[in-house]
């Protein structure tokens, strides 16, 4: 699905109430398409059965990772349960200046500092929405990553997430994981074709102009 070097890369921020299906949407949207790369993002937090260093996070303890913060060093920051998590900007700005976009699975917080990053105007953000909020809980439940009284932090934490549906370019209630997956999709493939993600443009529409002179 890629569409070649002719393009700027776009950030696909990814954002949601923990439960509502974003992870699983973002590796559906990296099968569907090879060229897309995760944003690795890195964190204070310990590592869960099966997390590999460097694939699923960077994990770093709390003052190796604000010295990367103080150096400028992450495109977005924030604190989420005690842990810190951010985005290092280096691989981004190198990934999109080559034409390839950059997926990001980061709460509320990480989204907008992006959007308001000097990187902004080539982000797409969405926000993904649950059916309901008991589908909701019964998916923390499900997935069986979290105590009781974690599940309950995020419960009680998603309400504010959701009140910020308003921020995001587009807004896909998961009730169908087959039909949100096509619609995240469709709404990627019209994003790449941007003004601001085609350069080449103002060169074509140049020679297009030099083509009306030349039958004067």
């Amino acid at each position: 699905m890629s569409e070649g070097t002719g393009r700027r890369g776009l950030l696909i921020i990814l954002s949601s109430p923990s439960g509502a299906g974003k992870s699983t949407l973002a590796r559906r949207l990296m099968a569907w398409d090879a060229s897309l790369s995760f944003s690795v993002s890195a964190t204070t937090r310990p590592p869960r059965a099966g997390e590999v260093e460097g694939r699923e996070y960077y994990f770093r303890d709390r003052e190796a990772f604000e010295t990367m913060t103080a150096g400028g060093e992450m495109l977005e920051h924030a604190e989420v349960f005690g842990n810190l998590y951010g985005s290092p900007a280096g691989p981004v700005e190198a990934a999109i200046a080559a034409g390839r976009d950059v997926l990001f699975d980061v709460d509320w917080q990480g989204g907008q500092q992006i959007r308001n990053s000097v990187l902004g105007k080539h982000t797409l953000s969405l926000f993904i929405l649950p059916p309901s909020i008991i589908e909701l809980e019964r998916r923390l439940i499900e997935r069986g990553q979290d105590t009781a009284e974690v599940i309950a932090a995020r419960m009680q934490k998603s309400r504010d997430e959701i009140s910020h549906w308003p921020e995001y370019d587009y807004v896909l209630v998961n009730d169908d994981l087959d039909v949100t997956e096509r619609r995240l999709r469709t709404i990627v493939e019209a994003e790449r074709l941007r003004i601001s993600q085609q350069p080449g443009l103002v060169e074509t529409v140049r020679h297009l102009n030099a083509e009306f002179e030349e039958r004067t």
